[in-house]
């Protein structure tokens, strides 16, 4: 599976992002995809996930409860973050992340990243 990450950038804080990621390739077995970020000098972290399950809640870190929102378009293998009350902290590079099986093997795939800037 390749993932393609867009809708980086910078922002004020207390502004808004929407990211999105498309996968292609055999995206059938995707079992649940996901952002992670990871700040300089900081391990990276999840940040939203969401799985394949019909009416499976979304998981989100404590951080960033109540501000962003991760939907899913399984027709378009697409999906999305949307993030609202940007804080400073927020800056990071984001990470899609999709994993699932493939001829009966795990995988977990990556996209390159993209750049979000909370400026104060």
């Amino acid at each position: 599976v390749q993932l393609v990450e867009s809708g980086g950038g910078l922002v004020q804080a207390g502004g808004s992002l929407r990211l999105s990621c498309a996968a292609s390739g055999n995206t059938f077995g995707i079992n649940a995809m996901g952002w992670y970020r990871q700040a300089p000098g900081k391990q990276r972290e999840l940040v939203a996930a969401v799985t394949s399950v019909g009416g499976a809640v979304p998981n989100y870190a404590n951080s960033v409860k109540g501000r962003f929102t991760i939907s899913r378009d399984s027709a378009k293998n697409t999906i999305y973050l949307q993030m609202n009350s940007l804080k400073p902290e927020d800056t990071a590079v984001y990470y899609c992340n999709a994993d699932g099986y493939y001829r009966g093997s795990y995988y977990r795939s990556w996209g390159q990243g993209t750049q979000v800037t909370v400026s104060s």
